[in-house]
């Protein structure tokens, strides 16, 4: 399966349903997933899991899933989440994943918006799961999110192996609606197309010149966009194996990549800052080859966790609306502070905050928009939200789009690397001078004593905002004092940037994945 004219979204045999069946008739008795639960290790060749894929299918069928069905996915990270997911590929159906520790009021509102022909949960949360589902859901599947889910005679496994839909799937079919993490507002549904899969599998394998012989670690939710893009997708493109985790754990990473003889590796900076917090101070020596990155990481920072992991990770770019990702390092000696060069193929513009105009200055942050094909390179649209796509696509007569990824970016000079200044909402005036407060967030979580920082703003009647600092300490029982902190502020960030008030507080509110909830911390945060 080859990717052909991306500019023009052309694929040839284009769905995710097809490249699965690709890698299992080339790549049969190769090692697909490793999978490292609580208490065992399970390891599925791409022959078996086809195999078991085939009689989820067909559990699947018998209760009523077909071609266009929803499925409601509410797992932790285990195999049956994968053989779910891969089975509605087969049938033409499509996935909702949701993180599993939803609350009752999310999952309500994710089940009136997708009405699911069946929900699928875990054991230890079926209450609050079946409250929420109601009379809304026919059939409710409950799992131990162990591998003993796709053994024996389980729910999932316990039924003839259905071979594939009535009438097989195409390119532009759902596969997926993902609901977006939520740091700056309410989660949107992203609807996303077999064609969407197939082009990240694709596209990503060729980003981080993934191999065959190579294996991807993922210890972040499978429900999230990091985990199918990027790691997932592209490993099926080529036959490659995923090593994958039960839960995260920032104080066992090393060794588990150590254990799972990993290669590969996808995380965000807060992961990485954990895990330099908490690995120990003798982790074990790591030789990966490849490791991305998303958002912004601290010189220090970067440099530590290049030397545990044994290569120079490469930051990268993209969202749950643009499938692959937009930009990427590619450097000879990657960079902590960039997120790149457009993708090969991918075609990019930055526009003024306020005119809209093509930016001027490119050292002043600009508005990031990404031209594709909906449905192939780009999603198709938000579910039920007309007016919200409307207005973050522009639609050409050639078929293409505009998106307008509401995320900022400043050029780099000399090199013209493009660097991640945060969303729009993250870039405040203070006294007229544009001031990230991502960027701001970087360089306090690497002052003494502390373990991570967010930086909110606060509107002020004289500079129009200021920066104001919320510290999780290293050691809640000697915090930093705020004197000390003030004194690193000033010899490492500009006037502008630097905290007018300084907090600390026991943790911050994140997403699933670590990015941090911005908009719930302060006095003015919003409730839940």
């Amino acid at each position: 399966m080859t990717r052909t004219n991306l500019g023009g979204g052309s694929l040839e045999d284009g769905t995710f349903h097809s490249l699965w069946s690709r890698a299992v008739h080339e790549h049969g008795d190769a090692p697909f997933l490793v999978f490292q639960g609580e208490d065992e290790t399970t390891t599925y060749t791409y022959g078996e899991f086809d195999g078991i894929v085939a009689r989820v299918a067909g559990a699947l069928t018998a209760r009523g899933v077909g071609a266009g069905s929803s499925i409601h996915v509410a797992l932790r990270n285990c195999p049956a989440f994968v053989a779910i997911w891969l089975a509605a590929a087969r049938l033409g159906a499509w996935l909702v994943p949701v993180d599993p520790a939803s609350t009752r009021r999310d999952l309500e509102a994710q089940i009136r918006r997708t009405r699911p022909a069946v929900g699928i949960c875990a054991a230890a949360r079926s209450v609050v799961y079946r409250k929420a589902a109601g009379t809304t859901i026919a059939s409710t599947v409950e799992l131990a999110e162990t591998a003993a889910d796709l053994r024996g005679d389980g729910a999932l496994v316990a039924h003839v192996p259905q071979a594939a839909a009535g009438a097989a799937p195409e390119p532009l079919h759902r596969l997926a609606v993902m609901f977006t993490s939520g740091t700056t507002s309410a989660p949107k549904g992203v609807v996303l197309t077999q064609a969407n899969y197939a082009t990240a599998g694709i596209e990503m394998a060729a980003a981080a010149g993934l191999r065959q012989r190579h294996r991807w670690l993922v210890t972040l939710p499978l429900f999230h966009a990091n985990a199918q893009y990027y790691c997932f997708a592209p490993a099926i493109a080529v036959g490659a194996s995923v090593a994958l985790t039960h839960t995260f754990s920032a104080s066992r990473w090393a060794s588990q990549a150590q254990e799972l003889s990993v290669t590969h590796a996808s995380l965000f900076a807060a992961p990485i800052r954990m895990i330099l917090a908490r690995c120990g101070a003798t982790p074990p020596p790591l030789r990966l080859e490849h490791v991305w990155f998303a958002q912004s990481l601290g010189r220090s920072h970067y440099e530590q966790f290049a030397g545990l992991v044994g290569c120079r990770p490469r930051q990268l770019y993209g969202m749950t609306e643009t499938v692959a990702v937009v930009t990427t390092d590619r450097s000879e000696k990657a960079r902590h502070d960039v997120i790149g060069h457009p993708l090969a193929g991918r075609e990019v513009k930055v526009t003024d905050t306020e005119s809209g105009e093509p930016t001027k200055d490119p050292s002043l942050p600009g508005v990031l928009w990404v031209r594709g094909v909906r449905g192939r390179d780009l999603f198709v649209g938000y579910l039920d939200d007309p007016a919200t796509t409307d207005r973050c696509f522009i639609d050409l007569p050639d078929g293409t789009s505009w998106l307008r990824t509401g995320d900022l970016v400043t050029t780099a000079e000399g090199s013209g690397a493009l660097r991640f200044a945060g969303r729009i909402d993250d870039v405040i005036k203070v006294s007229g001078e544009n001031v990230s407060l991502t960027e701001s967030e970087a360089v306090i979580a690497q002052a003494p004593g502390v373990l991570e920082a967010a930086v909110v703003a606060r509107p002020d009647a004289v500079r129009d905002h200021v920066p104001v600092a919320y510290v999780v300490p290293k050691d809640p029982a000697v915090p930093p004092s705020t004197e000390r902190l003030r004194e690193y502020a000033e010899a490492h960030l500009v006037p502008a940037a630097r905290p007018r008030e300084w907090h600390l507080i026991d943790e911050l509110p994140r997403t699933s994945v670590g990015k941090v909830r911005r908009f719930k911390i302060g006095p003015g945060a919003a409730a839940e």
